[in-house]
C-alpha cells in the first residue's frame, strides 16, 4: 500500500514545508489549497506531490476531494490540517460574519476533513492527524476574539478526537506555534529582527514528522514550538 499524506492548507511557509518533508520520506502527498497555480507549480517540482484544489471552508466539498484522493493515490494514513485564518479584532468590533468565518475554517474544516478521512485512516495499523494551531488557542488577547475563540475550540476538538481515536491507534496531535513564521512578508514587515527571531517552516515540518513517527506507548498530544527568544 502506498504511503499517502494529505496536507490541507498548502502555501508558502509551513504548508509547503510539510509537503516537502513528507515527499522526502517517500509519501505520495495530496496538496489541498485554493490556489491552483501555486499547487501546480509545486507539483511540477516534486514528483510525488499531487494538486487538489479545495477550499477547506467549503465543508460540503470535503467528502468529494477525499474520495478523489483515495481513488488516485490510495488510502491516506496521515492528515495534516494546516488550514487556518483569523480576524484580529476585539469582540465589540468584529462582526458575527467574521466570527463565523474563523470558526468555519479552523473548526468546521477540521471536522469535515476528519469525517471524510477516517475510513481511509482505519485501513492502516496506525495513522495520524496533526493539527497546526497557535498560542491563541491557549490565551485570548483583547484584539484576537474571533481567531482565539476559534483556535480554542479547535484545540478542544482535537483533544476530543485524540481520546476517541487513540484506542484505534490513530494518533491525534496539536502543534501550537508561538512565534512569527519566517516568510518573505514577515521579513519585510520586520526588517530589523534577527534570523533567530523567526520560526523556520522546515524546522516546524521536522517536528510534525516526528509526531507521526511516535510509538503509541508514548504519544504527544500537544507540542509547542517557539524560537528560544520568544516570550512565553
Amino acid at each position: 500500500m502506498n504511503k499517502v499524506c494529505v496536507v490541507i492548507g498548502v502555501g508558502p511557509g509551513n504548508g509547503e514545508a510539510l509537503v516537502r518533508r513528507f515527499c522526502a520520506e517517500g509519501y505520495q502527498v495530496a496538496m489541498l489549497a485554493r490556489s491552483e497555480d501555486y499547487l501546480t507549480g509545486l507539483a511540477d517540482e516534486l514528483a510525488n506531490a499531487h494538486a487538489f484544489v479545495h477550499d477547506a471552508s467549503d465543508l460540503a466539498a470535503a467528502a468529494g476531494v477525499f474520495a478523489r484522493i483515495e481513488q488516485q493515490l490510495g488510502a491516506a494514513s496521515v492528515l495534516l490540517y494546516n488550514a487556518g485564518g483569523g480576524a484580529f479584532k476585539n469582540a465589540e468590533d468584529a462582526t458575527l460574519e467574521e466570527f463565523e468565518a474563523n470558526w468555519r475554517i479552523n473548526v468546521g474544516g477540521l471536522v469535515a476533513a476528519t469525517q471524510a478521512v477516517l475510513p481511509q485512516l482505519r485501513q492502516h495499523p496506525t495513522a495520524s492527524i496533526v493539527v497546526t494551531s497557535a498560542s491563541a488557542a491557549l490565551r485570548g488577547r483583547a484584539n484576537t476574539a474571533p481567531f482565539a475563540s476559534a483556535k480554542a475550540a479547535q484545540r478542544s476538538l482535537a483533544q476530543s478526537l485524540a481520546r476517541q481515536l487513540g484506542p484505534e491507534k490513530i494518533h491525534v496531535a496539536l502543534v501550537v506555534l508561538d512565534g512569527v513564521v519566517d516568510l518573505p512578508r514577515t521579513r519585510k514587515a520586520m526588517p530589523d529582527k534577527p534570523d533567530d527571531f523567526f520560526l523556520k517552516p522546515a524546522d516546524v515540518a521536522d517536528s510534525v514528522w516526528m509526531l507521526t513517527r511516535q510509538a503509541p506507548s508514548a504519544w504527544t498530544f500537544e507540542l509547542d514550538l517557539r524560537p528560544f527568544a520568544e516570550t512565553w
